[in-house]
C-alpha cells in the first residue's frame, strides 16, 4: 500500500513538470516527461514492482548464501574446470588439424580449395598462385601501372 502511494506521488510530480513544461511551449519535451511520469505507477499497477522486490530479495539470498556455504564455492570450482577442460580441448583441436595440413574435409581444406580456385581469374599463373618477376623486378616496377593510370587522367 505504502509503495503504490509513492508511486502515484511520483507521477503526480512529473505529470506537474510536464504540464509546466508544456506551458512554456516545450511539447516534445513536456510529452518525454509526461512518459516517463507514468512509469512509476505502470509498474505499481502492473504488479511488476513487487516482482522485481522479489527478485532481488532471491539475489540477496543467494549472495548471502554464496559467502557462507562451501557447496557453492565447490559448483563454481567445477565450473571453473569445465571451462579449462573445455578451453583446453578447443586448442588441442586446433594443433590437431594444424598438425594434419588442414586439408580434410572440415572448413581449411573448403578455403585452400577456394583460393586456389580463384587465382586464374585474379590473373595469377598456375597452380602456385604467384607471377613470376623478372629476376631484377622490384615493389616500385609493380606501381609502375599505377602511375600510369594517374598520369592519364591527370592526377
Amino acid at each position: 500500500m505504502l509503495t503504490t502511494t509513492v508511486c502515484a506521488a511520483l507521477s503526480a510530480a512529473g505529470l506537474a513538470v510536464a504540464f509546466l513544461t508544456a506551458y512554456r511551449r516545450r511539447f516534445a519535451a513536456a510529452t518525454r516527461i509526461a512518459a516517463l511520469s507514468l512509469v512509476p505507477v505502470g509498474l505499481a499497477m502492473s504488479g511488476l514492482l513487487g516482482m522485481f522486490g522479489e527478485i532481488g530479495g532471491a539475489v540477496a539470498s543467494w549472495a548471502s548464501g554464496l559467502v557462507l556455504e562451501p557447496t557453492v564455492w565447490a559448483g563454481f570450482g567445477v565450473l571453473a574446470a569445465a571451462l579449462v577442460l573445455y578451453v583446453v580441448g578447443r586448442a588441442a583441436g586446433r594443433r590437431t588439424r594444424a598438425r594434419e595440413g588442414g586439408t580434410g574435409s572440415g572448413r581449411g581444406g573448403r578455403r585452400a580449395a577456394e583460393s586456389g580456385a580463384s587465382r586464374p581469374a585474379l590473373g595469377g599463373e598456375g597452380a602456385g598462385g604467384r607471377e613470376k618477376r623478372p629476376a631484377g623486378a622490384t615493389d616500385a616496377d609493380d606501381f609502375s601501372d599505377i602511375e600510369a593510370i594517374l598520369k592519364k587522367h591527370g592526377i
